[in-house]
């Protein structure tokens, strides 16, 4: 390869020492960057006539026009510059790291009296952060096994020393549900509140044994001291975490604080698996496929992986498992390559991990190559009606009412052949008296179609009436007051036969019973019932449970809102104790609704 004068005078300067190397175009456009060992031998590498090269790899070194080189002092060095420098430029050339995935983490909050609490936003504010997790489950579930262990606050309250000196702040209902000991009156000291957060840390850190020992411990000497109810409260808190342990995949608790990893290297991808290993346990599981834009070894690419993971997930293993040699010489960081025995079975666990991986990547890349599923059904549905175009977004309306009692009407979306739930809407009629289902559906499409056009939002393909002529008619009439009834095509469709109605057609349309069009018609006609009908139940429920509420003196407006909101059935208001109606109306109106429904107990009291 003739080679530009530049470059050629650039590689005899290069140093053969560690760092980092920048490749530009003609444009000073950076194209990609590296890291070696010795810059000039590797750089020297890409231009040398030997070297056999891909395509992609041939293009990239004809655009280079000038290299720049970093120097660093080792080559853990190198690696994190390549690394930070990638992520700051993203190089055309270089390769991608296909994960844009935003992990939970478990945070321990840096305050008075720490909260234990899940987040996506790591935020640099010395609070603690363990993970990330790459299940959200996981992360529900470690929660839910610290909130059964230990009774910690969920409250924001600013637990200063001076504000619980001054009684700023009263218990919550959580204290009296057991799950808080109320720190905020001063019922739980600081000393005691960090001895739990302490159990809490080893147990996000991975280790449950040290959580176990300390409890069996504690169990022991309450039940020396004759104290056994306590002792049998620390008794189902060790069951419950030696419960949870067992879930975990045991591998051998000789094994501690090891990361292992594999990779399956082809021509345009790679996948890399990660596992975490502490105490014996696999703690976290992770995936990425990498997707190479020129000529990458493998070595190096698993290289690059590790030190994106290790980094994202903040391991601090001092030891890595790997599948073959890395040229890395990087300070307290052993690399392993198992060929028998526990370590061996945790790689071929992994590489099996990274077969799965890929594929299911290949699975979803070979179903997107091919006409999507939804795709048919809208080719279908396009070609029975004699549609212009594909109905990519289509609306169906529906309306519900029980005997002209709180008349309601529902529209729902599909895109693409999939609801879109986001888009969907209820609305109130709000001009027609009694029952008339023909002038709520005008009503509504008028209310609907007129704010779509005010605030320029595009119409949809197909518009769907559950209904036969009359409401179909109805419909139109709105299409057209509103002038767009040429732009947007509509259907009606009856329920009894499953006629198909089409302004301008006298005569109903009949698709095949197994037609995908019908099939997908159906099945919007079916999702807006069940979407109407919903909110026309909850709508007749408060209004009920509001009645049942007038005749209570002293619950205004605001009180009956918060009620409706947290009772699903009017007859069980009566029936309810006190601390159930707390959770839902909140203490003052709690108490006046008890008194009202349990007059006796006034008396009593009295």
């Amino acid at each position: 390869m003739a080679l530009v004068d530049s470059i050629s005078d650039k590689l005899k300067q290069l140093p053969e020492k560690p760092g980092v190397y920048q490749f530009y175009n003609d444009s000073g456009d950076l194209l990609y960057i590296g890291k070696a060992k010795n810059i000039k031998k590797r750089v020297s590498t890409y231009f040398g006539k030997s070297n056999t090269q891909s395509y992609k790899h041939g293009v990239l070194v004809k655009k280079i026009r000038d290299i720049n080189y970093v120097l660093v002092e080792n080559e853990s060095d190198a690696l994190l510059l390549e690394n930070n420098l990638i992520k700051e430029y993203q190089p055309r050339y270089n390769v991608l790291l296909k994960d844009d995935k935003t992990f939970p983490w478990i945070c321990i909050k840096k305050e008075r009296f720490p909260r234990v609490l899940s987040t996506r936003n790591y935020i640099q504010d010395g609070s603690e952060y363990f993970g990330p997790y790459t299940s959200g489950i996981m992360v529900k579930t470690i929660l839910d096994l610290i909130r059964q262990l230990y009774k910690l606050r969920t409250c924001k309250f600013v637990l200063s020393a001076e504000n619980i000196e001054k009684k700023k702040y009263r218990r919550c209902l959580e204290f009296h549900l057991g799950n808080c000991r109320a720190p905020c009156e001063d019922l739980q000291t600081e000393e005691e509140y960090n001895l739990t957060i302490d159990q809490i840390r080893e147990i996000l850190r991975g280790n449950y044994n040290e959580v176990i020992q300390y409890l069996r411990q504690m169990m022991k000497n309450l039940a020396s001291k004759y104290l056994f109810e306590e002792a049998e409260i620390v008794r189902l808190k060790l069951e419950a975490l030696e419960k949870f342990k067992s879930k975990s995949t045991i591998v051998n608790p000789r094994i501690s604080n090891v990361d292992v990893f594999s990779i399956i290297d082809e021509e345009h991808f790679a996948y890399v698996n990660f596992l975490k290993v502490v105490n014996g346990a696999i703690v976290q599981a992770h995936n990425v496929e990498v997707v190479k834009r020129t000529v990458e070894i493998k070595e190096d690419l698993l290289a690059y992986v590790i030190f994106e993971l290790r980094e994202r997930f903040n391991s601090n293993a001092k030891e890595i498992v790997v599948p073959f040699p890395l040229q890395l010489n990087i300070q307290n960081l052993n690399f392993s390559i198992p060929l028998r025995g526990e370590k061996k079975k945790l790689l071929e666990l992994s590489e099996r991990n990274a077969a799965s991986y890929r594929k299911d990547k290949i699975t979803v890349r070979e179903a997107d190559d091919k006409p999507r599923h939804g795709e048919i059904y809208l080719t279908a549905l396009m070609n029975d009606l004699k549609l212009k175009t594909l109905p990519k977004v289509i609306e169906c309306f529906d309306n519900s009412n029980l005997q002209g009692s709180n008349p309601v009407s529902a529209c729902v979306v599909f895109r693409n052949g999939k609801p879109s739930k986001s888009d969907y809407r209820h609305y109130n009629i709000k001009t027609v008296t009694g029952q008339n289902d023909f002038a709520s559906m005008e009503e509504v499409l008028w209310r609907r179609y007129r704010r779509t056009l005010d605030e320029n939002m595009p119409l949809p393909d197909l518009i769907i009436i559950d209904g036969g002529k009359g409401q179909l008619h109805a419909a139109r009439q709105s299409l057209d007051k509103l002038g767009i009834a040429d732009r947007v095509a509509i259907i009606g469709i009856a329920k009894r036969l499953e006629e198909i109605y089409i302004p301008g057609d006298q005569v109903p349309l009949y698709l095949d019973k197994n037609s995908p069009a019908l099939r997908l018609i159906q099945r919007l006609r079916d999702e807006a019932h069940r979407f109407g009908i919903t909110f026309h139940r909850k709508k007749r429920s408060d209004t009920m449970l509001g009645s049942a509420l007038d005749g209570i003196k002293g619950i205004g407006e605001a009180s009956r809102e918060k009620i409706l909101q947290g009772v699903k059935d009017v007859g069980a208001l009566p029936e309810m104790s006190l601390e159930e109606l707390t959770k839902v109306a909140g203490k003052r109106a709690a108490g006046i609704i008890f008194e009202y429904y349990n007059p006796v107990h006034e008396n009593t009291k009295r």
